[in-house]
């Protein structure tokens, strides 16, 4: 499971990942979309975050609940106690940790924030980067990256992965 801020590569990395594992690759998103029936964006404007942080937290214990998988996670999803003791029970999970200025910079090409909607998208992230920290160091890895090719990050975490998977 990859876990992070919004822009961090999750993904886009996690794609790469499931392909290098040769594992199906799910973004929780999508899946809280096509369940709703709903963008993101409509369930923060009809019903609140608080809505779709609940609706988060059933669909990713439900992922975590079948086969093996590489997840991509929304960026807030692992700040949830119950989503995040039930991800370190049942899952690898591995913290994109990015700088505020890639996350803008990413970010910044895409429209569907919701958290970001009439805001200033630095101060914004910065907020929240410093908010999650916490959370996301809970995570069983943490993958720095950056500007870098994406390749790069599949290759430490199949590293990292492997290490973890010996025995003693």
């Amino acid at each position: 499971m990859l876990v992070g801020m919004m822009g961090s590569g999750k993904s886009s990395i996690g794609k790469r990942l499931a392909a290098a594992l040769d594992l199906p690759f799910v973004d929780s998103d999508a899946e809280i979309e096509a369940a709703a029936r709903m963008s993101i964006s409509e369930i923060f404007r009809q019903f609140g975050e608080a809505h779709f942080r609940d609706g988060e937290r059933r669909v990713i214990a439900r992922l975590l609940d079948g086969s093996r998988r590489v997840i991509a996670t929304g960026g807030g999803a692992f700040v949830d106690p119950e989503t995040r003791a039930l991800a370190l029970a049942r899952a690898w999970v591995v913290w994109l940790d990015t700088d505020v200025d890639t996350l803008v910079a990413r970010v910044g090409r895409r429209s569907h924030r919701p958290l970001l909607e009439g805001r200033d998208p630095r101060a914004v992230l910065a907020e929240l980067q410093q908010r999650r920290a916490p959370a996301y160091a809970e995570a069983h890895f943490r993958l720095t990256t950056g500007s870098g090719p994406h390749e790069e990050a599949v290759a430490a975490i199949v590293a990292a992965l492997a290490r973890a998977s010996q025995p003693a």
